[in-house]
This record gives structure tokens, sequence and C-alpha cells, in this order.
């Protein structure tokens, strides 16, 4: 269970800064949250895959998840950055 959950949270951590480095600009986010929208951009890059019928019948390293989860936690940090920085953008005027 311990080798699970810290295993999810490595993956989350390459995913999200693979996402941010896809990225054009900078995104004013921290550490912590490209950790966590990395971990659900992995959990839903799975996801969807697995609803178009995905299976890694010949094991190893699952390629499409992999790249759609980097591709799912881009938009989301786009989408984070985006309500974010609108939140923050009100609060200063």
């Amino acid at each position: 269970m311990i080798g699970t959950i810290i295993s999810a949270v490595v993956v989350g951590a390459i995913i999200g800064a693979l996402a941010r480095f896809v990225m054009p600009g900078r995104q004013g986010i921290g550490l912590l949250m490209t950790i966590v929208l990395g971990i659900v951009g992995s959990f839903l890059g799975s996801w969807i895959t697995a609803q178009f019928g995905y299976a890694n019948a010949n094991g190893g390293f699952a390629v499409l998840p992999f790249i759609v989860g980097v591709g799912v936690a881009a938009l989301l940090i786009a989408l984070y950055v985006g309500v974010a920085g609108r939140r923050d953008s009100t609060v200063h005027r």
C-alpha cells in the first residue's frame, strides 16, 4: 500500500513536470500543486485510455496512458492557472 502511494507521487511529479515543460509561458504554481495535478492527470489518463479499450497486453511500461496523462495534466494546469490567476487579479485591483 505505501509503495503504491509513493509510486503515485513519483509518477505524478514526473507527469506534472512534463506537463509544465510542454506548456508555453510561465505557470505560477508550486511544486505541491504540480504533483497533485500530475497525479490527477495520471489517473484520468489511465481511465480515459481504458475507456477506449487500451490494455497493456505485453506488460512493461504503458506509453499511451502516460502520454494522455501528460496531456490531461497540462490541461488541468492551464485550468488551474486560469482560475487562480483570475482570482488573484481581482484581489489586487
